[in-house]
């Protein structure tokens, strides 16, 4: 890849092409959590907080009458942070000279100004729409006075609350290598390899803990050991729809049996994955700036209730607020224990946090990957069929068309699942046996009523 290239396609803040781009999506902001006080005392006083996305400095807030306000941070008469405001009833008050502003950014008092001074009528904070959805706040920074596009009817959007659970981590790099990572189908045979399969059911990174569904001779496998044996899958992606690609991994174990992973990608940058055989994971990486990620993670549960409080403090325990830093990170090399790279993790970065694994991966590129220097191989395809549909996206956009993943309402409501699985399968029918056990996955959770995948 050229250097120009890589620019266009990692460069998001005001006035790139990239950028542009990224402001035609519903953009994960906060989660709610951040504003609750039980987690943040200080948010019962005042719900006000400081975000910076897509290389904007922004304020958020909550009114009196729970309307959601996020603007441009800095006061539009002398540009002082309106992250330091009063918050009052009706809006934030500059505390500079008492300039109020209201949730959709009309100046409702300029206080210093002559009795019957009509400047407040004249001056407005740039505002964005905020909606709330699934425990996070999503805001919209598109073109001032266009229509924001509907959200896909995926299972993470309409999971009820006590089946649904977010979280987020901030990673100091670029969001396209995050996303990269997460739809890379050969990493977890090394990145994710443990050299033991013991059993870990609590721990935050369970994930590559559990089982596979199905069996081998009548015995369970861990996915660690599927991973860790079978290293070079075949790896196949279908369009489901412009902009959802069905990624299809499969690990052929015996003449008889094939391990089948069903992922999937939405554009610009959200994965699907299963985190258990009733458990899924959607994840969305949002652009701070140019050098900082959020990730967003969604769980949905199609058995049980989530258990969010332990959830929720299993995650809380490996980063710091208010920012969801992680405490590991290359300040202390990500906790890297040679001894562990020796003989229990190929990584040797614990065994108990996956994403500890990806931030490495990520991290470690440096903060925008130098992609001129990068050597793809065969199992890179989904990689190379992503950046040339950014490419073409970004082209999309500089013309004046809708990129994919744009929706309209009938569209989002047609995109529904998407469905994910791990299973071990028989070879020649590993595909009718994976779409039979995600609907029996499907079935079993009342919340979805007729609800079909796509």
């Amino acid at each position: 890849m050229q250097a120009e290239q890589n620019d266009l396609i990692t460069r998001i803040g005001p006035g790139t092409d990239c950028g542009a781009l990224m402001r035609r999506y519903w953009q994960p902001a906060a989660l709610l959590d951040e504003f609750d006080p039980r987690l943040d005392p200080a948010m019962a006083l005042r719900p006000v907080k400081a975000v910076r996305l897509l290389g904007q400095d922004l304020v958020l807030f909550k009114d009196e009458s729970g309307r959601w306000g996020l603007l441009d941070r800095h006061c539009p008469h002398r540009g002082a942070d309106l992250a330091f405001g009063r918050h009052e009833p009706e809006g934030l008050r500059c505390p500079f000279h008492g300039w109020k502003f209201a949730a959709d950014g009309t100046c409702l008092e300029t206080p210093a100004e002559p009795a019957g001074s009509t400047l407040c009528h004249k001056v407005r904070a740039r505002s964005y729409p905020v909606r709330e959805q699934s425990g996070v706040l999503f805001a919209w920074l598109g073109p001032e006075g266009t229509e924001p596009p509907a959200l896909p009817q995926f299972d993470c959007f309409v999971a009820p609350a006590s089946h649904s659970f977010a979280f987020k981590g901030l990673w100091q790099a670029n969001w396209l290598q995050a996303f990269e990572v997460g739809i890379d189908p050969a990493h977890p045979s090394f990145l994710h390899r443990y050299l033991q399969d013991e059993s870990f059911d609590g721990a935050y990174g369970r994930q590559f803990r559990a089982a596979s569904a199905g069996s081998v001779g009548g015995e369970r496998w861990p996915m660690t050991r599927v991973m860790r044996e079978f290293c070079q899958p075949e790896i196949r992606f279908d369009n489901v729809a412009e902009g959802l690609v069905r990624l299809t991994t499969l690990r052929p174990m015996t003449d008889a049996l094939t391990h089948v992973r069903v992922t999937h990608a939405a554009f610009p940058a959200t994965f699907v994955i299963p985190l258990s055989e009733s458990i899924t994971i959607t994840q969305m990486h949002v652009p701070v700036d140019d050098t900082h990620t959020y990730w967003y993670s969604f769980f949905t549960s199609f058995g049980a209730p989530l258990d969010k409080e332990a959830m929720r403090a299993q995650r809380l325990a490996c980063v710091t607020l208010p920012d969801y830093a992680p405490k590991n990170g290359r300040h202390n090399g990500w906790n890297f224990d040679p001894e562990e790279q020796r003989t229990r993790t190929f990584l040797g970065m614990g065994e108990d946090d996956i994403n500890l694994h990806d931030q490495w991966a990520v991290e470690s590129m440096g903060p925008i990957q130098d992609r001129t220097q990068e050597h793809l191989g065969t199992t890179d395809r989904v990689i190379m069929a992503n950046r040339r549909t950014l490419l073409k996206a970004i082209d999309t956009v500089r013309a004046g068309g809708r990129p994919p993943m744009a929706l309209n309402a009938d569209e989002a409501g047609s995109l529904t699942g998407p469905d994910t699985i791990d299973c071990i399968a028989p070879a020649a029918s590993w595909e009718a046996h994976w779409t039979e056990a995600a609907e029996a996955k499907r079935a079993g959770a009342a919340w979805l009523g007729e609800r079909q995948p796509a």
